[in-house]
């Protein structure tokens, strides 16, 4: 709580950071990276948070903000180097993050700002998470136009990969709150976004969706090796450190564990992939509830989302079937949680219920379509919104 002004900080943007995928190119220099945010709360002032969680060394950033159209433009009028302690470059060391100053730069719902970072010197690449949506795009350029206007077209590019930036913040009445969505690719899409869009228009400005999702990870275990190592951070990891840093959360919504169903295949097959990793409905349903009891822990409220339908996907099998069919079950029926969104029956075939609906798949018959991420955030209950 602010004492001056009795407004309060509250999480309007945020993502998780987990690891980039691994490449030859794990560094960069002289590289300006810039990310356009729609803001779903208006606020006196906002603050971000940096986070190097993933990073084997430190990293050296310089950061402003500014508002934007949602394109790799700014404002330049509005720009304003953000800083750290006073100071206009911030050093993070391996695993930790930070908490920006205050910056006196006031937003509206439904406006964008853009944050843009500077990379002056090497350094690795590493703590970031892929997400995709219509309020999901990020550019990079190289050279220093941290404060430029435009980002010159024959040295810049877009960018799915969000680098280093997990939150931003903003100084707001004591009604606003936000809701947390936790869980693996099909949350780091673009279904998010669309509950974004959907609590702008329900809410008016009251409440912000932070997603906290990493593509590719699971509940119970995780990579240790540099080509999954991007599949990394297993549930007790993540969610312990990712979901007490959101201000002003009050709810949760969980969609996580396909990838514990569908990633063993044996080492016969794939050596990283052993049977061992496969785990039982029980063990799931200990993950989820490990999930519940922190949350609750933290005060919020949990509704747990169904396991969406994969049949068709490259490892599909009956076993795998039944598995993901028992969790759901449980995830309908308990009373361990505050609530059941049924994320599966929102976008599967009501004719054949282990695989997408029409116009539903997005082609590899794991991830849904753009029609389908909008029918998930339309399943969300109003009234988790209000």
């Amino acid at each position: 709580m602010d004492e001056k002004t009795s407004l309060k900080w509250i999480s309007c943007w945020g993502n998780a950071i987990s690891i980039a995928t691994r490449r030859p190119e794990n560094y960069a220099k002289n590289l300006t990276l810039r990310y356009p945010v729609k803001m779903i709360l208006s606020g006196k002032a906002i603050r971000i948070r940096l986070d190097n969680f993933c990073g084997n060394e430190s990293v050296t950033l310089r950061a402003a903000a500014a508002k934007s159209d949602g394109s790799s433009s700014i404002d330049q009028k509005t720009s304003e180097l953000i800083t750290f302690d006073g100071k206009s470059s911030i050093t993070i060391p391996k695993g930790e993050s930070v908490l920006s100053d205050p910056i006196t730069l006031s937003v509206t719902a439904g406006e964008y700002i853009s944050i843009s970072i500077y990379l002056e010197d090497f350094t690795e690449m590493r703590s970031a998470v892929l997400i995709t949506g219509p309020l999901s795009k990020g550019f990079f350029a190289v050279g220093n136009f941290m404060e430029t206007a435009a980002l010159p077209d024959d040295l810049s590019n877009k960018t799915n990969w969000f680098y280093f930036l997990s939150d931003i913040e903003v100084l707001t009445d004591n009604e606003k709150r936000s809701v947390i969505c936790y869980g693996d690719s099909i949350t780091a899409g673009a279904w998010p976004d669309y509950l974004m869009q959907r609590s702008l228009e329900i809410s008016g400005g009251k409440t912000s969706i932070i997603r906290k999702a990493a593509s590719g990870t699971r509940i119970l275990r995780q990579y240790d090796n540099i080509t999954y190592d991007s599949y990394g951070l297993k549930g007790s990891t993540r969610f312990p450190r990712e979901i007490p840093m959101v201000s002003g959360a009050d709810t949760v919504i969980i969609q996580h564990g396909i990838n514990d169903i569908i990633h063993p295949v044996g080492t016969e097959v794939n050596k990283f992939r052993p049977w061992s990793d496969l785990p039982t409905a029980e063990e799931m349903i200990e993950g989820l509830r490990s999930y519940i009891k922190f949350a609750k822990k933290c005060g919020l409220k949990v509704y747990l989302g169904t396991l969406l339908p994969i049949e068709g996907w490259r490892t599909y099998a009956d076993f795998r079937e039944k598995l993901r069919n028992e969790v759901n079950e449980w995830i309908r029926t308990t009373n361990e949680a505050d609530g059941c969104i049924d994320f599966d029956r929102a976008v599967c075939d009501p004719d054949h219920k282990s695989r997408f609906g029409k116009g539903f798949d997005s082609g590899d018959h794991l991830h849904p379509s753009a029609l389908a991420y909008k029918a998930m955030a339309e399943a969300v209950p109003e009234e988790i919104l209000l």
